[in-house]
């Protein structure tokens, strides 16, 4: 018998996870059955969006992934559980799929050769089934190594973001309530203090304070990692907040939980906000309202934030203010297609 309830729910993920691992279409549409509540309430990225409960999630989610990648394989590099302070349980997992891209997969041309596409995945439980999840996948990340992204080009590092420096993602049994309340509380006065931006700027948010000073801020591929505050200011805070200075956090909507010396994060939405300014993913300003999808996991070392996996729905963001990625990237592609002959 599982030592806490946290610990069980981290078990009922495990036979899931080994399905996506080894991805046979029978064995994972099992896994999901026995996983899910029939009833289950599914939010996905854009395009996806929501789907109808576990069958959906499979036939028309991942069965297309698997035809376009026949040798779909899953990795976990985070799966943590917790209590958020709204009394509802989480178990949070990142990590990314991979294998040989063969076919086109929502018009993104195959490259022959290996892709990994990053997850954040979130599944509330209740009464050992899932009855909630929240997943971003980083499509972005998949047309950037086909070469068929059409938007901007990342202010940060792109590339195969790793899992924790400490090799200890996957986090064991029984759950250190103390331990994980210490990590809560950390992030909860770092996000407080990004709240303090309105009122005294960069300063006055004391990022010294929370983040080691070798940090690095894992960010989705649109915007890529940074390392150290000058990084994580240089190629991510500063153009958005200078685009955005109105934004505001759904912490208090949202579900904070922890586990041992990692936090994860998730809203649907989790941010608001105004594009006001210039600076941001080439967008252009038009006091455009938008919220934003974010999925976020912490990990904590000896009383500081060492790392930050960081992903965003850029695709629907740039869906709100009336930009069609998807439209532009097959206009970007056509001669990947298409014979050359004039038109």
């Amino acid at each position: 018998m599982a030592a806490d309830v946290h610990t069980g729910n981290k078990a009922l993920m495990r036979p899931l996870r080994r399905a996506l691992y080894d991805f046979e279409e029978e064995t994972v549409k099992s896994a999901l059955t026995r996983a899910f509540h029939r009833d289950a309430r599914i939010y996905l990225a854009y395009p996806f969006e929501n789907v109808g409960g576990p069958q959906d999630l499979f036939h028309v989610v991942l069965l297309p992934l698997h035809a376009a990648i026949p040798d779909l394989e899953r990795r976990d590099t985070i799966v943590m559980a917790g209590e958020t302070s709204n009394g509802s349980d989480w178990v949070g997992c990142a990590g990314y799929y991979t294998g040989t891209f063969v076919a086109s997969w929502l018009d993104i041309p195959p490259t022959g050769h290996q892709v990994a596409m990053r997850f954040h995945e979130f599944y509330r439980v209740e009464d050992a089934r899932i009855v909630e999840m929240q997943a971003l996948w980083d499509i972005p990340e998949v047309m950037i190594q086909a070469g068929a992204w059409p938007m901007v080009p990342s202010l940060g590092r792109e590339w195969h973001v790793p899992g924790p420096a400490t090799q200890d993602g996957l986090v064991a049994g029984p759950r250190d309530a103390e331990r994980s309340a210490g990590s809560v509380k950390l992030v909860s006065d770092m996000l407080a203090g990004l709240g303090n931006f309105a009122e005294g700027g960069v300063e006055a948010m004391r990022l010294g304070d929370y983040w080691h000073p070798r940090f690095s801020w894992y960010g989705p591929s649109g915007i890529g990692t940074a390392r150290g505050l000058s990084g994580f200011r240089n190629w991510h805070q500063i153009p958005f907040l200078n685009a955005m200075p109105d934004r505001v956090g759904s912490l208090g909507e949202g579900n904070l939980f922890g586990d041992g010396d990692y936090v994860g994060f998730t809203a649907w939405p989790g941010m608001h906000m105004t594009i006001s300014d210039d600076g941001w993913l080439g967008i252009a300003p038009g006091n455009q309202k938008i919220t934003m999808r974010s999925l976020d996991f912490w990990r904590c070392e000896k009383g500081l934030i060492r790392e930050n996996w960081v992903l965003v729905d850029i695709l629907d963001v740039y869906r709100q203010i009336g930009v069609d990625v998807f439209a532009r990237l097959r206009e970007f592609n056509k001669s990947r297609t298409r014979s050359m002959e004039p038109v």
